[in-house]
């Protein structure tokens, strides 16, 4: 005889579960018994939350299921905000939540909230486990659907009296291969023609490209084609950042260097581009490049993404199709490839600055002179993710773990602990905001307690940064956004950590040296100077684009006054378009109903005739790339 309990964790070490991160509770206290006795290791975290976050970067970084557990009612809810984590960013999970037994009610409703209703909008499937007989097929379906494309969280909820119960042996499932469709000769024929056809097309490689099994059709994708590509802010790592055909990454939607290249492009080949991103550009009705969608899954049609071709199926095989059909084929035009010097030269401008407090450029670029091309960088979520995205190359898939889907606060010190748990012989490192790390800064005892090597990185303003500089973008008072902050030093020595602060630029790679070299969880304190963001993310990319906007046929007509600034458009014909909603043709609101946020969209930024521009930029319109 076997409880319900121990099949269940009989079911999980059967699909090769060998660690499970959660806080159990009363409800959980078989399947704890079980565990303690099984192959697995459990990873007791100071929150749910924090489990739920490694659970998922376990399932991003190794693309089989992590497991998280928590009980019943408030701890089960606390893995919310993970499960939209990883249902947004396309990493498998699952967790298993405890309830009250459901043949009796001795407690009434006490502690008991609907949680299969509210993980249904966050998971691609919740159950209620009602006989333990049905366990090893509810565990194998959810490991399956948990991992087949689109990968994402699944929720098994086990009741108190169903983990208990005893009854005799019961089979468990074998795992079987998952095999994934292939996309259909026909439409691997029209894209290969689209290919074939463009003058100047630009491969962009998004979020669903970057998985570890795709490096190497890729790679050779990209090399065999001999197509410049760029990647989206979850695409990097896909293929070498070091190839001399990458062209920078797309971490703002708009205006910023690498649109040079996607605007005189004629044909974008998207490959794993998934909608939950920030849109790496803005995809226009008419007058822009063609796009053809490469997936798993069939694209998501939005305003901004609208593709001319799809094909659909395994992307590994999808680009071998294609790149065996046109090698040899192609004769890409260099105006693109030639833009490359430039694009890259503007986002390394001044990244090794001696001013104090540091400047976000000089941090990632001393942050990428410490790390071996396979170290991995674990990001939070602030405006120092943008300069990450933009500046930090990559050399390896899933390298630098940002979140460009839900973007929660609160990731980063957990996705960098599974890290090194899965890679301890890797330089890793998180790099934390000081509002982000703590919201699971508690966490550092996990990995004070695991014993291991992590470099936790504080970025230090004393506020929520990215907020408080679209507030002051915003024309908004400074208002709301500031707090103190501990002594980061002694609050990780508290925990058992090592801590140091840096206090001028040069102190920067040495400590971080010394760091990694003394091993054991080290905590290092890094102000940082935020004016970089309004010097050149507003206004040297406003002059940027005022400048190409120079180049473009015939002078601009006013056509309203809004706030002292003077939207134009172009006399000559199709220059601009309606987008989105307003009363107005010709300019396109930022927010409904605010007519001081209204502003021009040029479709043609690629007009190469003479005359000279006469629009005025504010902050508040350039801030809008960044919406």
């Amino acid at each position: 005889m076997k409880k319900g309990s121990d099949l269940l964790v009989a079911a999980l070490e059967n699909e090769g579960v060998d660690r499970i991160f959660g806080v159990p509770g009363e409800e959980n206290l078989d399947v704890l018994e079980s565990l303690r006795t099984s192959q697995i290791e459990l990873i007791l975290t100071r929150h749910e939350q924090a489990a739920g976050f490694m659970a998922a970067t376990h399932g991003r970084l190794t693309g089989r299921p992590g497991v998280c557990i928590s009980t019943l009612g408030p701890g089960a809810l606390n893995f919310s905000t993970a499960a939209a984590y990883a249902h947004l960013g396309a990493m498998p999970m699952i967790m298993i939540t405890g309830q009250k037994p459901i043949l009796t009610a001795k407690q009434a409703r006490f502690q008991i909230v609907d949680v299969i209703g509210s993980t249904r909008p966050l998971t691609k499937m919740t159950r209620q486990i009602v006989s333990p007989h049905s366990i090893p097929t509810v565990v194998r379906d959810a490991f399956r659907v948990a991992a087949e494309e689109r990968p994402g969280p699944v929720h098994l909820e086990l009741p108190e009296d169903v983990a208990a119960e005893q009854i005799p042996l019961v089979s468990l499932i074998p795992v079987h291969p998952l095999e994934r469709p292939i996309a259909h000769p026909n439409a691997i024929d029209r894209a290969a023609q689209m290919i074939l056809a463009a003058k100047r097309p630009l491969i962009m490689i998004g979020a669903a490209g970057n998985r570890p099994r795709l490096v190497g059709s890729l790679s050779d994708f990209v090399r065999r084609m001999r197509i410049p590509f760029f990647n989206t802010q979850m695409g990097k790592g896909a293929v070498d950042g070091g190839s001399n055909l990458y062209v920078g990454t797309a971490a703002l939607s708009e205006r910023d260097y690498v649109h040079d290249a996607i605007e005189i492009s004629d044909l974008i080949i998207a490959i794993g581009h998934d909608t939950v991103e920030k849109p790496p550009f803005l995809m226009r009705d008419e007058g822009g490049p063609k796009v053809i969608h490469i997936g798993f899954t069939s694209a998501t049609v939005e305003q901004v993404f609208h593709p001319d071709a799809e094909v659909v199926g395994d992307i590994g095989a999808t680009v071998t199709a294609l790149v065996d059909r046109l090698d040899g084929k192609l004769s890409p035009d260099t105006s693109i490839i030639a833009l490359r010097p430039t694009i890259l030269a503007s986002i390394n401008d001044r990244s090794q600055e001696d001013r104090f407090p540091i400047t976000p450029q000089r941090i990632v670029h001393d942050i990428r002179t410490v790390m071996p091309e396979g170290g991995i960088v674990c990001l939070d979520n602030g405006i120092y993710k943008i300069w990450f995205a933009r500046n930090y190359r990559t050399h390896h898939a899933n390298t630098l773990l940002l979140d460009n889907a839900l973007a929660t606060m609160g990731a980063g010190l957990p996705s960098a602990i599974m890290a090194s748990l899965l890679y301890p012989e890797r330089r890793v490192m998180a790099v934390c905001g000081d509002g982000g790390f703590m919201m699971n800064s508690q966490e550092l005892e996990t990995a004070v307690r695991l014993r291991l090597n992590l470099v936790v990185m504080i970025l230090n303003d004393s506020a929520y940064g990215m907020i408080r500089w679209k507030q002051a973008v915003d024309g908004f008072p400074d208002f709301g956004l500031t707090f103190g902050n501990p002594d980061f030093v002694r609050y990780a020595e508290s925990y058992g950590a090592s801590g140091s602060r840096v206090g001028a630029a040069e102190e920067l790679v040495p400590t971080l040296e010394e760091a990694f070299k003394g091993g054991g969880v080290h905590l290092v304190d890094v102000p940082i100077d935020y004016s970089e963001n309004a010097r050149v993310l507003v206004e040297e990319l406003r002059r940027h684009f005022a400048a190409k906007e120079s180049q473009c046929g015939e002078p601009m007509l006013p056509i309203l006054q809004v706030s002292g600034e003077a939207p134009c458009r172009r006399s000559c014909p199709g220059r601009f378009r309606l987008v989105g909603r307003g009363f107005m043709n010709w300019l396109q609101p930022k927010h409904q109903g605010n007519v001081g946020k209204w502003r021009p969209v040029c479709p043609l930024p690629r007009c190469t005739s003479s005359g000279t521009a006469n629009r005025q930029f504010s902050n508040r319109i350039l801030s809008s790339a960044f919406w």
